[in-house]
């Protein structure tokens, strides 16, 4: 937090299928890997595309969450569907050691194209939306803690969670 790339909006791809994008792809999946996450955007590792990573399966971080298949969605277009939002807590890499409560759409259809330029669209809800809704706000210039509305439900995770073991996101 405070990097100015993070609060920048994010360039479209243009091009697809190339060996720049294949190798961002392949940076962003190491670095989600190493860090146990549920999703990256190309913004948090210093690249300003339209690009973000996502999914989550057998993940000791997010013990409760459902799986959400891994995706790698390229110039991403979110469509809420319905007016129901959820509040729930999320976590950032891009503001460490820090917890909040964020209202998200509960449902939502997504739009994009693979890293090959194949159109991608779902319909998805609740850990899944959030989790895509989060990832592509990095592409908006948008960190979680500005979407925050009480302030009380906001600040470092060993203060909120005191014994527990939470990484961040």
């Amino acid at each position: 937090m405070g990097d100015p790339l993070l609060l920048q909006v994010a360039q479209p791809v243009s091009e697809f299928g190339t060996a720049e994008l294949a190798s961002l792809l392949v940076d962003m999946r190491d670095t989600m890997a190493a860090l146990d996450g549920a999703g990256l955007a190309a913004p948090q590792i210093g690249i300003s595309l339209q690009v973000v990573i996502f999914g989550v399966g057998a993940n000791p971080r997010y013990p409760d969450a459902e799986s959400v298949p891994y995706t790698e969605l390229v110039n991403p277009v979110l469509e809420p569907i319905g007016d129901e939002i959820e509040e729930g807590w999320e976590g950032c890499l891009s503001v460490p050691g820090m917890r909040g409560v964020v209202p998200r759409w509960r449902r939502l259809r997504y739009r994009g194209f693979t890293p090959e330029g194949a159109p991608i669209e779902r319909e998805v809800a609740d850990f899944h939306a959030r989790v895509v809704q989060h990832e592509c706000d990095h592409l908006l210039g948008i960190l979680y803690p500005m979407r925050v509305r009480d302030l009380r439900q906001f600040g470092f995770t060993d203060a909120l969670f005191p014994g527990e073991s939470i990484q961040d996101d």
